[in-house]
């Protein structure tokens, strides 16, 4: 079966780190380009962190010096590290692999209180 789960949300403080992990099956895993998503209450889904087979990594403007994107190909799996944490982080985030038509993880809430 195919398999892309997300896991590693929470509720942190701000300045606070969370790290959010995508477990994937190895078909999905080996794709071009595997990246995260957020879409906050109200607002359109956006891309946040993607990284290629070959490891090269890109970040939207709101999170550079902050997250920090990384795969593990020994154990099919696609981190986000968060430091630094905002309140305006505050969303549903959400893995993607672009094999194919693309798939997608069932996200993983991740709040931060102001």
């Amino acid at each position: 079966q195919v398999q892309l789960v997300e896991s590693g949300g929470g509720l942190v403080q701000p300045g606070g780190s969370l790290r959010l992990t995508c477990s994937a099956s190895r078909s999905i895993f080996d794709s071009y380009l595997m990246g995260w998503y957020r879409q906050a209450t109200g607002n359109q889904r956006e891309s946040v962190a993607n990284i290629t087979r070959g490891g090269i990594t890109g970040y939207a403007d709101s999170v550079k010096g902050r997250f920090t994107i990384s795969r593990d190909n020994a154990k099919n799996t696609v981190y986000l590290q968060m430091n630094s944490l905002k309140p305006e982080d505050t969303a549903v985030y959400y893995c993607r692999s672009n094999t194919g038509p693309g798939y997608w993880g069932q996200g993983t809430q991740v709040t931060v209180s102001s």
